[in-house]
């Protein structure tokens, strides 16, 4: 949990929040097809998540120089993969940073699968 304290009282933020953020962050990332829930169905496919269900994608901790973001995504195929993480990393960092005013320890990117993009 994130906890600011001002003149006027206190802020909690919690994980579900940041991780919200950050799905929506990263899907509009161009390549991202979707986030993808870090556990395998029972076929080996990744289950693609809709907006509400972000928070399953991404897993926030806080690490001793800030938050520590995993990304479980999904790219579109035909696209240049090494690309697509490193904006994603990017766009994540500059709206947590932005937006929250928290420092950033690492984003790592975990991409779970490819789609062919209609």
């Amino acid at each position: 949990m994130i906890e600011r304290n001002s003149k006027y009282g206190s802020i909690n933020i919690t994980p579900e929040v940041v991780a919200t953020i950050v799905g929506g962050a990263a899907t509009e990332c161009y390549g991202v097809i979707g986030m993808a829930s870090q556990q395998v169905l029972k076929d080996g496919f990744y289950e693609l998540l809709k907006k509400d269900n972000y928070t399953r994608g991404v897993i926030i901790t806080v690490g001793e120089e800030g938050l520590i973001v995993d990304l479980y995504i999904i790219v579109g195929y035909g696209m240049k993969i090494s690309e697509i993480v490193t904006e994603v990393q990017k766009k994540v960092k500059y709206v947590l940073e932005t937006t929250l005013d928290v420092d950033i320890e690492s984003i790592n990117v975990y991409v779970q699968g490819v789609r062919v993009v209609k």
